[in-house]
């Protein structure tokens, strides 16, 4: 019969002899950052801090930009000190901007430092910090005002400055999203896969210098030049051309987005790929954007402890498809909140485009024909008027198919040649902790994946069960202070779908660990004792990894889930060097080396991070992991 066992070691469950595990509890060490940190070849700017800037900005009368807002500018000279050119009047008259930035500690002269209110402090509390370091102005709201005009610089009150950081950057950039093909991807699955997948059609298409047309709503349905860069905004890094910027967020803050947009444009990028996540409409992070296409793939329950329920999260999304923020949609037919925006978008007058990976004969572009293999799939796109096109998603699982048709949806809708998207859609060599194989010359199958929500997590456990000959061996674990209420059902699709089932710790944060495997154990036990595997609680991530190699067999898989391309596991507020996909190589060559230590193994193909289509394939070594990694979902 299958069981439920604690393997945890600890002061209270001591198990055999093994060695004491470092506590994951707090230990009076400083506190790390939830700061991205860039793998090897990944770039961070070296003179300034915080994300990238143009070179060349044509500096904007602060007047001006107070005319757009129309604000209200109390009395405050202008300090000669900001970089600036120095005024002689109250308003700021002869102050001169040519940056913006809401973090007091990237400030650069000539810059308006947004000051904004926060949950525990108020960005005002920082305007000395941005008046040292060269700020021209300020930006707040009344409850700032005071703070922010005590240090002499010109302040712009608004009631809602985080409502106006976008269109104020996007005017002080040159409006660089006006001169970009822009492709946003939203939805609560599937946004990192589908942006790559769309970037890879992009670059083909640069590369063959395919011609894009533009989308009727934008005016003129003429053609535009193709060629040029492309661009990439997402989870796991930006990227610009061939050059990978680590990421802070899913979506950036409107600031570094626009000054992202501006360093695309200036470097001869002509089209990017962006995920859109609901906390960034929200926020308003994408405000000053006009997507020409806006995707999206599907929605399920996440993110509860930021949307109040399921329709508020579905209305968050809901506010990428208007005039305002998107001139085209691309929708998902098969998906229950897809098919009502879709009607939605219908009864507007909309443009709006379908698609069905489910192949519904009603919608305008199906897949049909579909192959599933254990590498990635095939199928047919049949489109408008029966156009039919040989695509392929180049990640294995079914609901790959679904992304690779979305990718292909969009470029469409976009202008791109069908033949040309699916061309460059097929080549992408993969996504960083999205199903990526390990690799380390071992007879069995290992994979990591980012899957950390139930829907997902059964997805990602069919797919890979129909790959497997064996058994598979699953290892998850869930966020703390992140939405409580899908843990119990984590936990019962583990263990209803794995043979070995590993409950362990994500990203505990502030919370105890044994108190959320508790919940996802609780999940587990309801499913009957004859449905579901065998189920360990290892609190240790690493360990737990470990266990679920010792099980494995030829024919077998080990899947590592939750975590997937992320560098960091925040326990106790201190980020902690961590990555699955070493962790997992190191955990394979340990155990191949204690079966056979006398005999060295082939040299590893382990990928830690997609590299451009362009590029060959990347080998970090464990010394190239970073300690203060971005973690979890915490900057959606």
């Amino acid at each position: 019969m299958h069981h439920v066992r604690t393997i945890t070691d600890s002061a209270y469950n001591l198990h055999g002899s093994a060695p004491p595990r470092p506590s994951l509890r707090g230990t009076g060490v400083p506190p790390g950052t939830l700061t991205a940190v860039p793998q090897a070849d990944q770039t961070s700017p070296e003179s300034f801090p915080g994300p990238p800037r143009p070179m060349r900005v044509t500096p904007v009368p602060l007047a001006e930009l107070a005319r757009l807002l129309d604000a209200d500018e109390p009395g405050a000279p202008v300090s000669g000190s900001t970089g600036a050119p120095e005024g002689d009047t109250a308003s700021g008259a002869g102050v001169s901007v040519t940056g913006i930035t809401h973090d007091s500690r990237a400030v650069r002269p000539g810059d308006i430092y947004a000051a904004l209110p926060g949950a525990r402090l108020h960005g005002a509390d920082f305007v000395e910090q941005a008046q040292s370091l060269g700020a021209a102005a300020v930006l707040t709201d009344p409850g700032g005002t005071e703070r922010a005009a005590a240090t002499g610089l010109p302040v712009l009150t608004v009631p809602d400055p985080r409502g106006r950081m976008g269109q104020l950057a996007a005017t002080i950039y040159g409006k660089p999203g006006e001169d970009l093909l822009q492709i946003g991807i939203t939805g609560t699955s599937g946004k990192t896969t589908t942006a790559y997948l769309v970037d890879g059609g992009l670059r083909k298409a640069a590369q063959k210098g395919e011609p894009r047309v533009a989308c009727p709503a934008k005016g003129g349905g003429g053609r535009r030049e193709g060629g040029g860069l492309t661009g990439l905004i997402g989870t796991v890094e930006s990227r610009i051309g061939d050059e990978r910027i680590k990421s802070e967020r899913t979506t950036p803050e409107a600031t570094d987005l626009q000054a992202l947009f501006a360093v695309m444009r200036e470097r001869g990028v002509s089209s990017v790929a962006m995920e859109v996540s609901s906390h960034a409409l929200v926020l308003g992070r994408v405000d000053g954007c006009v997507f020409d296409v806006a995707v999206f793939n599907n929605l399920s329950p996440e993110h509860l402890d930021f949307h109040r329920d399921i329709e508020d999260y579905f209305q968050a999304k809901r506010q990428l498809f208007t005039p305002e923020r998107s001139r085209a949609a691309v929708v998902n037919f098969d998906d229950e909140y897809g098919f009502r925006l879709l009607t939605e978008l219908q009864d507007e007058g909309f443009p709006v485009t379908s698609f069905s990976a489910e192949g519904h004969p009603d919608a305008d572009w199906r897949a049909e024909d579909v192959e599933v293999g254990p590498l990635g799939s095939t199928f047919t796109a049949v489109g408008p008027d029966g156009q039919e096109v040989l695509a392929g998603a180049p990640i294995a699982g079914p609901f790959n198919v679904a992304n690779a048709l979305a990718a292909l949806t969009a470029l469409a809708a976009a202008g791109i040649d069908p033949n040309i998207a699916a061309e460059g859609i097929s080549a992408v060599p993969g996504v960083p902790g999205r199903l990526q194989r390990v690799d380390a010359g071992q007879d069995y199958l290992a994979i990591v994946d980012y899957a950390h929500k139930p829907d997902a997590v059964e997805s990602v456990l069919y797919a890979v069960r129909k790959v497997t000959e064996g058994a598979v061996h699953a290892v998850l674990g869930c966020g703390g202070d992140r939405d409580p209420h899908k843990r119990p059902a984590m936990g019962a699709a583990l263990a209803r779908l794995s043979d070995t089932a590993v409950l362990t710790s994500d990203n505990p944060r502030s919370e105890d660990p044994l108190a959320i495997l508790a919940t996802m154990l609780g999940g587990a036990a309801e499913v009957p004792a004859h449905e579901r595997g065998i189920v360990l609680v290892e609190e240790d991530r690493a360990a737990a990894i470990r266990a679920a190699v010792a099980r494995a067999e030829p024919g077998d898989t080990v899947l590592i889930l939750g975590k997937g391309h992320e560098q960091g596991q925040d326990i106790a507020g201190v980020v902690r060097p961590f990555d699955d996909v070493q962790v997992l190589y190191d955990s394979i060559r340990a155990r191949a080396a204690e079966q056979a230590p006398a005999g060295p193994m082939h040299a590893p193909t382990h990928t830690v991070a997609a590299p451009s289509p362009s590029s060959p394939a990347l080998s970090v070594p464990p010394s190239e992991s970073s300690a203060n990694h971005r973690t979890d979902n915490q900057n959606r």
